[in-house]
Order: structure tokens, then C-alpha cells, then sequence
């Protein structure tokens, strides 16, 4: 199904890599890798409302930020955040945006 993959964080090799199934077509397969000295943070973006958004991000140094929550996969805040900080601590980066 289009946007379901997975996330894998590999301390032992030394990279995190994004994979997502698109549309279907020739760029079907989005397969992102880099290098773990590469993730300057974990950034969470959390606005309320009537349609609220709860997205954690994966930024990189000179990239940009990649979304790492899937589309339509609510979460209460307090998941949301022990998600990030979890990371954060795997990965011994920060947390912004909390």
C-alpha cells in the first residue's frame, strides 16, 4: 500500500534508512540511506486543532527533514513524544520542537 514501509537506525553499519512504497509506476520503491554522523536532530511538529498533526521528523545536516510517522497513523502526544526521545537517546541527538 502506497506510504507503508519501514525505518531502520543501524548503529552497527553506521546508517538509517527510509524505505516507502510510492504509486505505482517507475519510482515505485523510495529507498533513502545515510550515514548516522549525517542526523543533526529529531524534530517534532505538533499543532492542535480540528485537524491536528503530530509528525516526527528526521533532520540531517544540510538536507532536509523527513517525516518518519506515517500518514493517517494518529498518535496521542504523549506517544508521539516517548517515540522522539526514545530516538533521540538511541541516536544521541537532540529533540526540538517539544
Amino acid at each position: 500500500s502506497i506510504g507503508s514501509g519501514f525505518n531502520e537506525f543501524n548503529k552497527e553499519n553506521g546508517f538509517v534508512r527510509i524505505f516507502r512504497w510510492g504509486f505505482p509506476g517507475k519510482y515505485r520503491k523510495i529507498d533513502l540511506i545515510y550515514p548516522l554522523s549525517d542526523i543533526e536532530n529529531i524534530r517534532l511538529d505538533i499543532q492542535e486543532g480540528l485537524n491536528p498533526k503530530r509528525v516526527l521528523y528526521l533532520c540531517l545536516k544540510g538536507k532536509r527533514d523527513i517525516p518518519l510517522t506515517r500518514v493517517g497513523q494518529p498518535m496521542t502526544l504523549s506517544e508521539i513524544e516517548k517515540q522522539a526521545a526514545d530516538l533521540a537517546n538511541f541516536l544521541q541527538v537532540d529533540v526540538e520542537g517539544v
